[in-house]
């Protein structure tokens, strides 16, 4: 379940995650790609990767971790079994790109990206700044922005300074990562890096991570949504409550319109980066 905490909606402890049985079905399923090897063993891992990065909840992490070393009470048990299953699945992930036939060499040079990627990206690096970071920097500075004083004062209580700026900062900081799916340092490794200046960005460093990223914000939001209206049809949440508390209800919308922009983005930076048979590269520039 998910539950109003502060200043944001977080799952709770105690959620099910996968047990023997399931992971006796996924060696079963890790036998059956090598094995077997075909499209349908390859969706198969895909689909595995995907459900275990979903149960992962990395935006679970992406927050929990940070404030359970500022010294929150935290349940490690559960923080080291979802990195368990997010590292599982990137490991079915890859497992799934290595059984993938392969289509050709990749183009040379910076290819660009579609421009209604390009839209969706400067989307995605917007919502993160103006409906996450205004709002969480004015409850840090003590404004009660969108919320009941009494909330503000709850806030305060049991998150430090430090952690309040560290959650306000992450998601805007990280959203400028998504800019790389548009520009030439997201297909070609900047000039200033050691050793590998000038090199091709390996595709799936981007396209995977940012494919979790917006899988996790999407199912977050959607899920915190449902949970949120369930909540309030069973009479659990006042609707006044949810009306006083607006901006922290807006962040739902935030997130889940967030996971979209990026998973748009990562379809354009996917389809123009793909490899193709017989292709001669052309070298463009943004």
């Amino acid at each position: 379940m998910i539950h109003l905490n502060g200043m944001a909606l977080l799952p709770q402890r105690g959620e099910r995650l996968p047990r023997c049985g399931d992971g006796a079905a996924l060696a079963v399923l890790v036998v059956c790609v090598v094995r077997f090897p075909g499209r349908w063993s390859v969706a198969g891992c895909w689909t595995a990767a995907a459900l275990l990065l979903v149960l992962a909840f990395p935006l679970h992490l992406l927050f929990e971790v940070p404030a359970a070393m500022a010294g929150r009470p935290s349940d490690w048990r559960d923080l080291g079994a979802r990195l368990a299953l997010a590292i599982g699945g990137l490991l079915f992930a890859g497992l799934a790109n290595a059984r993938t036939p392969r289509r050709g060499p990749r183009e040379a040079g910076y290819q660009l990206v579609p421009g209604w990627a390009r839209r969706w990206a400067y989307t995605a690096v917007a919502l993160p700044v103006f409906g996450w970071a205004v709002p969480h920097g004015l409850w840090v500075l003590g404004v009660p922005f969108g919320i009941p004083r009494e909330q503000l004062d709850d806030i305060h209580r049991s998150l430090s300074t430090v952690t309040g700026v560290a959650i306000t900062l992450v998601p805007p900081l990280a959203g400028l990562l998504v800019l790389g799916l548009t520009r030439r340092w997201g297909q070609q490794f900047p000039r200033w890096t050691p050793v590998l200046r000038g090199r091709p960005v390996p595709r799936l460093l981007a396209v995977i991570p940012a494919g979790v990223v917006a899988l996790a914000l999407v199912a977050y939001g959607v899920l915190s949504v449902v949970v949120l209206v369930g909540q309030v049809l069973s009479g659990d949440t006042p609707w006044s409550q949810v009306r006083d508390g607006w901006a922290v209800t807006a962040t739902l919308l935030v997130f889940l319109g967030w996971g979209v922009a990026v998973g748009v983005t990562t379809i354009g930076y996917t389809l123009a980066t793909r490899p193709t048979r017989g292709s001669v590269g052309i070298r463009r520039d943004s």
